[in-house]
Parts: structure tokens; sequence; C-alpha cells
């Protein structure tokens, strides 16, 4: 590997937390971890570790992800649910953060407010790592950065457009990873989405310095021409259900369908891809879409050829595993 991800006794809160360099340097890290998942071999260099998993919020691939990430490599983890501990209520989250901190090696937080992963990581002495906040999702953009890139074999000159809410978490870490690659990023999303000024700005900044854009614009149809990358998310987060009925009214113009991919140019030379990081709602298969039918993304877009959502989801694997294993032992070189 070229660059080494000198993360040791650091936390992974926000993207901005790492130098490009260094970002890049665990998208590498990652891959060389995957390929020697893949050839079964045993990993050890987590022997003797204890990760806390403290998630306010339901998971499948975070927390699947982490445990997987960390058994594999010789370390255990421990999974705190909501409810299974006092932190925040009987106890305060800097109490907490000091006693986890006297009995874990690093910390995987999956929850609401940015504020509390920051403040886990203030006092607990150990690092911790944001698996999803309302603000931010940094884990889930290094496996989709990954995913492109293996499609692509490269980051620079793809372009990726993302569909949908494009202020939510998953939405503003993407846009931020995209500019620390040079990627050309497009957010599509109503007037009423789109991230904040300062956020687009900052991103700017960083594009422009590794030869990627960032473009902010509200058509579908011309947001995708040219794309690499199809990429959406579900339209009403966790712990944002009161705003449903309003927030499908304003995001059923940016369903991905057949005909929107088809708009990119690229299904028919397979230089497109479709990207989510998951749960999605594109069937009738699940309770909720009973109701009321696909809706981010059309059940014929999901199941594509061009479709990659499930090594979207693999990747969390590996993209964990580079992140917690750089911050317990510091650079590691596997070769590759």
């Amino acid at each position: 590997m070229k660059r080494l991800a000198r993360m040791k006794g650091r936390s992974l809160l926000t993207l901005h937390d790492l130098s490009d360099d260094e970002m890049l340097g665990l998208l590498d890290f990652s891959d060389a971890l995957k390929r020697r998942r893949l050839a079964r071999t045993p990993g050890h260099l987590l022997d003797g570790k204890q990760i806390a998993m403290i998630f306010e919020k339901l998971s499948t691939r975070t927390r699947c992800a982490t445990s997987t990430a960390v058994f594999d490599e010789g370390g255990r983890t421990e999974y705190l649910g909501k409810g299974e501990t006092h932190l925040g209520k009987k106890e305060s989250i800097k109490d907490s953060a000091r006693v986890l901190g006297r009995m874990f090696d690093g910390i995987m937080f999956r929850g609401f407010s940015q504020s509390t992963v920051e403040c886990l990581a203030r006092y607990s002495g150990i690092p911790v790592w944001n698996g999803l906040t309302d603000q931010d999702h940094p884990t889930q953009t290094l496996a989709d950065l990954m995913t492109v890139r293996e499609a692509f074999g490269k980051l620079k000159g793809i372009k990726v457009v993302y569909v949908g809410d494009g202020r939510n978490n998953v939405a503003c870490s993407l846009m931020v990873g995209c500019a620390k690659a040079g990627v050309d990023f497009v957010n599509c999303t109503p007037e009423a989405l789109v991230p904040s000024r300062e956020s687009v700005v900052l991103a700017r900044e960083i594009a422009a310095k590794n030869g990627g854009s960032i473009t902010v614009i509200p058509d579908p149809g011309q947001a995708v021409r040219g794309a690499n990358a199809v990429y959406t998310d579900v339209w009403v987060s966790m712990g944002e259900e009161s705003q449903q009925e309003e927030r499908l009214r304003l995001l059923r113009p940016y369903q991905i369908t057949a005909d929107l991919m088809a708009a990119t140019g690229n299904v028919q030379s397979g230089k497109v891809i479709f990207l989510h990081c998951l749960p999605a709602f594109h069937d009738s298969e699940t309770e909720f879409t009973k109701q009321i039918g696909a809706l981010e993304v059309t059940n014929e877009v999901f199941e594509a050829p061009y479709s990659r959502v499930f090594d979207q989801a693999e990747n969390r694997v590996h993209t964990i595993k580079a992140v917690i294993v750089s911050a317990i032992c510091g650079p590691v070189n596997l070769g590759g």
C-alpha cells in the first residue's frame, strides 16, 4: 500500500477528522483487509481487545459489520442497546464515557446527536467511531467510496450523483468524502432539502484542491447525465417519522427509476452503478411498503445488474475493520 492510515489513538467522528491522504489510506487498507478475508487468512490484529458498541438506533449493517470486523481480528464486542445502560439518563454521558474508557479499547457509537459521540470521544480516553448520527455517517461513506473504486478502478474523475434528501447525514458525508477523493459530486434535491451553504462552500474548497467538483441542483434528469454512480437513501430517516407525509410529497419526483438510470447515458456501456446504503423501500415485501409501495427506488433498478448495493453493504465490514485496526494498532502494512 502506498498510503498507510496513521490513525493510532484517534477517533473518527466526521470525515473532516481525516486528511485527504488519510482517508485514501483507509481505503487502501480496506482493500488489503478484504483480500485477506476472502483468502480466509486468519487475523490477530485485535487479539485481546474489547470494543463497546453503543447503539441508540436500530441497526443491521453497522452492528453486524462491526461485530464481524472485530471478531475477524481476534477481538470481542459488547453490544449496549437503547435502554440497556444509564447513558444520558441516570448517568451523564461524560461519566459513562469515563467508566467505559477504563474497560474498553474503543467505542462504536450509533445514535442521534453528534454532541453525544463528541462527548464520548472527549472524556473516554479511547478511540470513538461514529457509526451514524443525525449529522454524519463517515463509516458509510468509506464503504461507498470503496465500492465505487472497485467498480471503476479509480475515484478521480468519476461522477457520483446523490438523488433525494440532500441534507441528511448520508448525503452530507458523501459530499465530503467525494470532495476529498477528487470525485465530481452532484447533490440532486428539492430546494427545501438542500445542505447548508457552509457545508457546500467547505466541500467545494476541498474538491477544488483535489480536482473534483460539488454541484447542487434540483432537476434529476439534468443531474444524472453522464453519471457513473447514482445513489439514493430512504426519504424519511429514523426520528423523522412525523415528517413522513411532507417528505413523500417533496421527494416523489426523485424516485430512481429505470428511465432515470437510462438518462445517465451509461447503462448500455456498463459505466454506471446504482448505490443505496440500505435498508431500501424498493418492493412490497416489508410491512411499510405493503401499504404505500416502492419509494426512493423501484424494484427494477434495485435488482438490476448494475446495482451494487450488496457489495456496498459487505464493504462496511472491511472499512470499519480498517478504521478500528488503524486506531488501535497504528499503521499496518499487509502488502498489496
